[in-house]
Order: structure tokens, then C-alpha cells, then sequence
């Protein structure tokens, strides 16, 4: 069986990968059912789905349930977000064939201390470079298919500046990462720093943003890009939805038929009717 991670290597040879960001198994069925060539499983929304913010309060074994079920849902590549490995570079290892054997693509690990915080908020620290460079040795050890994307993100721009995110990036890719991912890129400005500094000087690159158009990131030539809205798209329509019912303007979630259909099925459950006949007894 040919391994996801052979499956987004083949991909982003052809060009950059973009991978939506989903936050469980419906919306990765609905970022495939679109056409994506692979999907992001967000830390962020990982940590929304289970009621927390995003500031490291989700265990490794709740990312990797919800990895699961991400993988389970959908047939394209899965990008996911592993945080600081949960730990030393001893539990990295754990955290690589627990993400390995839930059938992730790729994973990213990042620089901060912890708990960490997603790389927009406020009040981020990172771990000194040498120890993250060790934590990504550590984790390319312990893959067993060298076609599994490890991914070294680095958080430093924003507490200690763009001259030490680069010199970190070239740390961790230098230590063996397949990609380097600079986190919590703002501006444009911060977006030609990290096209001109790193890109164009031959390092593979991830971009997480909405600062441009997907095309005009591949022409700066990352090599995957994850984005969307995802769990913020979804609060604001049920937030909209629940906001007409208690206003007395709606019903809650209009309950028409051709919704209801095209969720079901995106679901699997015409595959479950065919299956019921397929095993059906005599008796049933």
C-alpha cells in the first residue's frame, strides 16, 4: 500500500499543495468532496472542537483520535499539526508513530516552549534552537517510512525576530527536516522575508496564511499552503442560525430536503443502504 506520505511527496512535485484547514471528519469530507489535493488538521480547531483555546491544553491522544477520524474520512493526504511533540524529544518520538500509525501524511513540529500557543496569538516563547534541532533528529529517527513528511516549524519572529527564525529555519533543515514552516506570518512585508530569505535559497517551505491567492503563493514557490477558515466559517453560521431562532426571525437550521440529502450522502449513507442489502438475511 502505498504510504500518504509517498501520495503528497508525488503531489507537491508537481506544484504547491494546498491543503485546506479541517477540524474533524465532516469537514475533511467536505474540503475532499471540493477537490483538495490533501487537508490540514488544525491544531486550532482540533482545540475548538473539544471546547479550549488553542494554548496547549489538548493531549497528544485527543490529536490523535481526531487524526484518525480525519484519515479514516477521506483519501487524500493529511497534513497535521503535532505541536511541540508533547514533550522532550524522547515523547516526539511516541508522538511520530502514534501521527505515522493513525495515517498521517506529514506533521509539523514547533520551536515553542511549553504550553505553546497557536502561532497568531500574543505572549509566545520558543526553546533554544539546539534543543529543537534534536527534537527533529529525534523525530526523523523514529519514522519507519522515510516518506512521512517531518515538518520543523519555528515561532521566532515574533519574540526574538526575523534574524533568528532564519537561523533556526536553516537549523532544522539542516538537521534533516523536509519542509520548514515559519509561523505567524502578518504582513506582506513578513511574507517577502520569508520568500526572499528562505525560498529563493532552495529550503522547502509551508506558508499558513490568507495573505494572497493561492496562485500567487505557488509562484513563489512554497511548496504546501494551508489555509481556509474552518471552525470561524462554521461559528459564524451557527451562531447566525441559533441568533434567528432565539430573535424569532428562523427556525434554527432550515431542514429542506436537498441539504439534508447531499449531508447524508456526503456522509456514506447511500454506501450503507447498498451494504444493509448486501447482508441482509432472508429473515431481516
Amino acid at each position: 500500500m502505498t504510504h500518504p506520505g509517498a501520495k503528497l511527496r508525488a503531489a507537491m512535485a508537481d506544484g504547491m499543495v494546498l491543503a485546506p484547514f479541517v477540524y474533524d471528519g465532516f469537514t475533511a469530507r467536505i474540503a475532499a468532496s471540493q477537490g483538495a489535493q490533501a487537508v490540514y488538521m488544525t491544531g486550532h480547531g482540533t482545540s475548538a472542537q473539544i471546547g479550549l483555546p488553542d494554548v496547549g491544553l489538548t493531549s497528544m491522544a485527543e490529536m490523535v483520535a481526531n487524526l484518525g477520524y480525519i484519515v479514516n474520512a477521506v483519501d487524500v493526504p493529511v497534513v497535521a499539526d503535532a505541536d511541540t511533540g508533547y514533550g522532550n524529544a524522547i515523547n516526539a518520538q511516541r508522538t511520530v508513530r502514534e501521527y505515522e500509525m493513525a495515517g498521517a501524511a506529514a506533521m509539523h513540529l514547533e520551536d515553542q516552549i511549553f504550553p505553546k500557543r497557536c502561532g497568531f496569538f500574543e505572549g509566545k516563547e520558543c526553546v533554544p534552537m539546539e534543543e529543537h534541532v534534536q527534537k527533529i533528529r529525534a523525530a526523523l529517527d523514529a519514522r519507519t517510512d522515510p516518506d512521512m513528511v517531518i515538518i520543523a516549524r519555528t515561532d521566532a519572529v515574533a519574540p526574538n525576530g526575523w534574524d533568528d527564525a532564519i537561523r533556526r529555519a536553516e537549523a532544522y533543515r539542516e538537521a534533516g527536516a523536509d519542509l520548514v514552516f515559519v509561523d505567524g506570518i502578518k504582513t506582506i512585508d513578513d511574507l517577502d522575508t520569508y520568500t526572499t530569505r528562505l525560498v529563493e535559497q532552495g529550503i522547502p517551505c509551508l506558508y499558513n496564511g490568507q495573505l494572497q491567492p493561492a496562485p500567487e503563493l505557488a509562484s513563489r514557490g512554497f511548496k504546501i499552503m494551508i489555509t481556509g477558515g474552518g471552525h470561524a466559517l462554521s461559528y459564524a453560521a451557527v451562531r447566525q442560525a441559533l441568533l434567528n431562532l432565539k430573535e424569532g426571525g428562523g427556525i434554527g437550521e432550515p431542514r429542506d430536503t436537498e441539504r439534508f440529502n447531499a449531508t447524508t450522502s456526503l456522509l456514506g449513507l447511500p454506501e450503507i443502504y447498498e451494504l444493509e442489502k448486501r447482508y441482509a438475511t432472508e429473515n431481516a
